[in-house]
């Protein structure tokens, strides 16, 4: 009769010791959260170190960073490179909000980690990303970890929102150029004020931009972030009520708290106005004298056929001109504004001047393009973000016009 024995299962040899780092993160740069941090740190690095297995390779933390971006955080992209590197196997984290909180970039990173061999673990969840039902509870608690931070996005707004209402005024950091935020208000600060003074006085003498820029640069003059001014940056002081002593809150809000896209506010939210709010710069006739200026500028700029006419399917912006010389010919291309304008950006696709007059001759039945017969029947095109062209003609017809 055959015998049977039972082959209890061994230990494997564990070779040589396996890499482990950790990852930390908090979002906000107050003490609190630093102790937070610093305990965090403290708890990964006796973890790993006590582990006879396991051979140290750090602590990779990120302060005051959110977690619906990997873009600003540091840490995070050197813990992912030195991964990419091999000085990684493991990688320890408290939860997947920690991590990640935008699904998408969660999982590109895990599954990218996975394909060079690299495990992360998720202790309050328990998931070990290299197991077989591991990226399905990611997926599943990675959604949960967004709209979280929806969630608290919406919470933190309905806040502000309130506190505008309040007229109350919190600007974290915030500097102007002319004021210091001192946490309460608005501080004048003196040598910089007189610098505004200046490029009021020009304005309302009559000089252009570039002219009061030009003044600007021979006197090296500079900007609250140390720069060289421009037309763009003079303009913003000119056309900015906080130097007659008001504010205009939510002139832009943050659209999608995953993307944190920043568009300005045209009326798709509620505006606060503050009058007297801090100590002016310049005295309120001199403003509305400036501003009646740069109106009738705007006014007299000379129109295109498609001036107001196109408009972005994105982010419902609309096109601007903007030209440029190659070699000894200048090209005219119409852009979406938020590509333009501070603190926004558009990612739809610019449009040849040439190329636009084109289609639009083709749109409407013509040889060649004819500026007053498509101002008089095309009410606006749409520009979509798969680039096709969206033609809505003052008959009520619309027609879609798309690359072959």
């Amino acid at each position: 009769m055959a015998k049977i024995r039972r082959i209890e299962p061994g230990m494997p040899s564990c070779g040589k010791k396996l890499k482990v780092a950790a990852y930390v993160r908090v979002s906000s740069d107050t003490e609190r959260l630093s102790r937070s941090l610093r305990a965090q740190t403290d708890y990964y690095n006796r973890l790993i170190q006590s582990n006879p297995e396991w051979e140290y390779a750090g602590v990779y933390a990120d302060l005051g960073v959110s977690g619906t971006r990997i873009t600003k955080r540091e840490e995070f992209k050197r813990l992912l490179a030195d991964c990419q590197a091999g000085k990684i196997d493991i990688v320890l984290t408290k939860s997947i909000s920690r991590f990640a909180r935008n699904t998408l970039d969660l999982l590109t990173a895990v599954r990218h980690l996975k394909d060079i061999g690299v495990e992360v673990r998720f202790e309050k969840e328990g998931i070990r990303s290299l197991t077989g039902e591991g990226e399905l509870m990611l997926s599943i608690l990675a959604s949960f970890a967004q709209e979280e931070s929806r969630s608290i996005s919406e919470n933190t707004k309905w806040g502000i929102r309130k506190r505008y209402q309040a007229g109350e005024i919190r600007e974290k950091n915030k500097s102007v150029l002319g004021y210091r935020y001192d946490g309460e208000k608005y501080v004048r600060k003196e040598d910089e004020a007189d610098l505004v003074r200046f490029i009021f006085e020009q304005a309302a003498q009559g000089r252009t931009l570039s002219e009061i820029r030009n003044a600007l640069d021979v006197c090296g003059a500079r900007t609250g972030k140390g720069r060289s001014f421009s037309t763009g940056s003079i303009r913003a002081v000119l056309k900015n009520e906080i130097y007659i002593g008001d504010r205009l809150l939510q002139k832009y809000f943050v659209e999608d708290p995953i993307k944190h896209n920043k568009v300005k506010n045209r009326g798709k939210l509620p505006r606060y106005y503050v009058s007297e709010c801090h100590e002016p710069v310049i005295d309120r006739e001199t403003f509305r004298k400036v501003q009646d200026i740069l109106r009738k500028r705007a006014d007299a700029v000379f129109v295109y056929s498609f001036t107001k006419k196109i408009e972005c399917g994105i982010c419902g912006r609309r096109f601007t001109r903007k030209s440029q010389r190659v070699g000894e010919r200048i090209y005219c291309y119409w852009i979406c504004r938020a590509k333009k304008e501070a603190g926004t950006t558009c990612a739809n696709v610019n449009w040849r001047e040439d190329r636009l007059e084109r289609i639009s001759a083709r749109i409407l039945g013509m040889e060649e393009f004819d500026g007053p017969a498509f101002e008089r029947r095309i009410r606006k095109i749409v520009v979509q973000g798969d680039g096709s062209l969206l033609y809505h003609f003052y008959e009520g017809r619309v027609e879609l016009w798309r690359e072959m």
